[in-house]
Formats: structure tokens, sequence, C-alpha cells
């Protein structure tokens, strides 16, 4: 497809979630919205959130801005949500990136760079020995820290070396130090459940030892720490002794033991499959390690690419197998990954290949889209409910506003080319080139 359609699917679909923001003390979305019901009428408890609150729209508005001036209904949009997290985040107590502070700073630095100081402060502040601890609801009657990207230590540490403040060092110190204590010794190397010693373990990026490796291995390289290296090493052993190198690829099951919830053991996911996963293998890359187990850690990461090629997606192949286009879960996230994949790619016969899985994820994004009078949005699948057709969400990570960033980088990747600027983010800024980064800031 042309450029000029992925853009006009975004920009419809931007229009959409647009239309969903609401006024309450600042900016909020409306998360899901059901034809014909009576939306949500006040916000959620995590109305602010990047997973599926106004800071996830922070990466939506730092995209538009790579092309085009924001409207003057994006320019307000913008200011309220630097106000809102601003006025905030003295006061939050919940630390992660995807929920917490660590996500208002991202949204703070992409919209106002420099305001994401008093979320950082604020996180520096509510450091423990142990990392930090949530507030989430995710095991009642436990206080034990979390460890992943998405509600834990490594998402905090990601942020803290990502946004190079005066903060960076107690932070990502602190949160280091507590994945070191928090990992379990295997036969193979280290690993990491969300919570220590818990006998459930999914080991890909989002929320397992493949995230907080990757997390390791950044801050071992800003902090000068080789024992943060070296244990995302020992992290990257595991996650090789729990999976499959079978056919050029690499994939690692997607919960251990098996969870009876999951139809699909192996997912290709940037979530809970190769597409996250491949950031463990740039990490290191970074942090100047040359290979884990044998192999060479760019052969790893092209593994994980490999699988998602021939994987069949982002084709609805069976029940389950595929049926989110989003970015956590979906064909969005998978594409952004295999698009960072395709700049940071020398070779030129490679990189096509990439940039043409991109595109496949491109056009099927276009093909699934609903499109009327109100705008674009996407209704992913459930086949175990009945109906198995979701509700459209307006989201960063499960909706809309991050399908819609996608397409707009696509586009204007194909306008523009290899050197197309990167929105970079806390949790994939080492997968690019640095030259490419739009937030880089100098060292």
């Amino acid at each position: 497809m042309r450029s000029d359609g992925y853009r006009d699917v975004a920009e419809a679909a931007w229009s959409w979630v647009l239309d969903h923001v609401r006024e309450d003390e600042g900016p909020w979305l409306v998360e899901t919205v059901v034809e014909g019901a009576p939306e949500a009428p006040s916000p959620a408890q995590d109305r602010d959130s990047l997973y599926a609150g106004i800071a996830g729209l922070a990466p939506v508005l730092a995209e538009i801005a790579q092309y085009r001036q924001l409207s003057a209904t994006e320019a307000a949009l913008a200011t309220g949500i630097v106000t809102r997290l601003s006025a905030q985040a003295g006061r939050r107590t919940e630390p992660s990136l995807y929920e917490g502070l660590a996500g208002d700073a991202t949204a703070l630095r992409l919209l106002a760079p420099g305001e994401e100081a008093v979320a950082l402060r604020r996180l520096a502040v509510l450091a423990t020995g142990d990392g930090w601890k949530t507030t989430l609801d995710f095991e009642p009657g436990s206080d034990a820290p979390l460890t992943d990207v998405i509600m834990g230590t490594a998402g905090v540490v990601m942020t803290a070396v990502w946004a190079k403040s005066e903060f960076t060092e107690v932070i990502a110190t602190t949160g280091g130090e507590a994945l070191l204590r928090a990992a379990d010794r295997t036969e193979a190397g280290l690993d990491w459940g969300m919570t220590p010693g818990r006998p459930s373990r999914a080991p890909n990026y989002s929320h397992g030892t493949s995230g907080v490796a990757a997390a390791l291995a950044v801050a071992g390289v800003a902090l000068d720490r080789e024992d943060f290296v070296e244990a995302a090493v020992d992290g990257a052993r595991h996650v090789l002794s729990v999976g499959s190198l079978k056919d050029a690829g690499f994939v690692v099951p997607h919960t251990i033991p098996p969870s009876r919830r999951e139809v699909e053991p192996v997912t290709y996911t940037w979530c809970h499959g190769p597409a996250g996963t491949s950031h463990l293998f740039t990490a290191l890359a970074h942090a100047g390690v040359t290979e884990v187990a044998g192999h060479h850690v760019d052969e790893l990461r092209q593994r994980c690419l490999t699988s998602i090629l021939t994987s069949g997606l982002p084709e609805r192949l069976r029940p389950g197998f595929w049926d989110n286009d989003g970015r956590c879960c979906g064909t969005a996230g998978v594409g952004d990954v295999l698009l960072d994949a395709a700049q940071d790619c020398r070779a030129a016969e490679r990189r096509q290949t990439l940039l043409r899985a991109a595109h496949r994820m491109g056009d099927a994004l276009v093909d699934r889209v609903v499109r009327d009078g109100a705008g674009a949005r996407w209704r992913f699948v459930e086949h175990r409910e009945d109906p198995p057709l979701l509700p459209p969400r307006t989201t960063w990570m499960q909706g809309a506003a991050g399908i819609a960033a996608y397409l707009l980088r696509l586009a204007r990747y194909g306008e523009t080319g290899p050197d197309a600027p990167v929105v970079d983010r806390p949790d994939q800024w080492w997968a690019v080139p640095a030259h490419l980064r739009s937030t880089r800031t100098d060292s």
C-alpha cells in the first residue's frame, strides 16, 4: 500500500480516539466503546497510564509531530496531558512504566522535555532496597515488589536510563541491585518471576526474564556496572535453555509451566513472543556482548525475526493463533519491531525482507479496520467468548491510538526511507541506531 493509504487510515483512527477524550480535572480517555451502550461516566483508576490512559496518547502526538504541526485541538490535549501528569506525579505512589510514574515520565519527556523530572524525582524518593512497591492488585495479600517491564522494576530502570537525568544513577542502581537480589539461579543461568520465587514464569519480554535481562544490560552500560551486564548474559543463557532454535528461528514458550488459559503454547507478539524477546539481544549488543552460549547476539535477534516471518502471522490461521491487532499482543507491536530491525539492518536484502513484513502488518491493519462516519477503529477477536468480536478500544497498547502511531510511522518511512527518525521509548530505544532516535540526548 502507498504511504498516503496508511496515513489516511491512521488519521481517521486518531480522529476517532480524539472524539473519546473527555475532561474531568484534566483529560481522560474512554477506553472501550460499545455501540449503542452508554459510555463510562467517569475516568477509570488507570486514567493517566501509558497502557490505557492519557500518557499513552503522548507517543502518538510525538509521532504526528514528526510530519506535521499539531492542530489546535492536539496542542491543547498535549498541554492538558502535561499539566495533569505534572500535577499528579508529586503524590503518585504507583511506580511502573505502563501503569505509573515511569509512564508519566515517558509521556512528559515526549511532550515537554524537562518536565519528566518531577516524576523521576518521585521515583527516587519511593525507592526501597527491594525496588518499588506496587499499588496494583497483582497478588492480593502480597506486597512483594514486581520485577517485570510492564508493572515492575525492570520498566522503571529502563525509563531512568532512557531519560538521562540527574536521577538516572540512583534509580537505575537501586533497581538493578534489587533485580540481582530477586533472581533465581538455574542450571543455565538466571531467571526472574514477576515476584521472587513465583512458580509460574512468563520468560519472554513483558513479564519475565527477557525483559529483566534487557533492563540490566542497558543499565550496566549507563552505570558502568559489569555485574549488571553479566547478570543479563546469565538471563539470556536461561532464556536460550528454555526456548527452541529449530528451523533457524528462536521461540520461547508463552508460560512455564504451560497455562491452561493460553490456547497457543508459543505466541509471536511483543509481550510474550520473539518480537519483544528480540530486544534482549539488541540490549546485549548495546552492552558490548557479542555472544551467548555460542550464538552471536545478532544471530539470535535475526532468529527471533525469522520465527515471526515464518509463523504465518498476521493471518488468523486458527482460533487463538492471531486474534489481536494492537501493540501489546498483536499486529501493530510486531510491525513496530520489524520496522526497528529494518532501520537497524545493514544488509540490503535482509532489510527489504523485514520491510516487506512490516508492510504486511500494515496492510493487515488496513484490511481489518472498521471505518464509517465516526472514524476508524479495530475490533479484536476472543474466540472463547460469545460473540467473539470484541468492542473497539481507544488506547495505546490495546487500541486505535497505538495502531495509528504504527501506521503513521510506516507511512513516514515510505516517504523518507531508512533514515526516518524513530520516536523512541524506554523499552526499545537501543534497538535502533542512535542517530535516528528523535528523543536522543547526547551523553
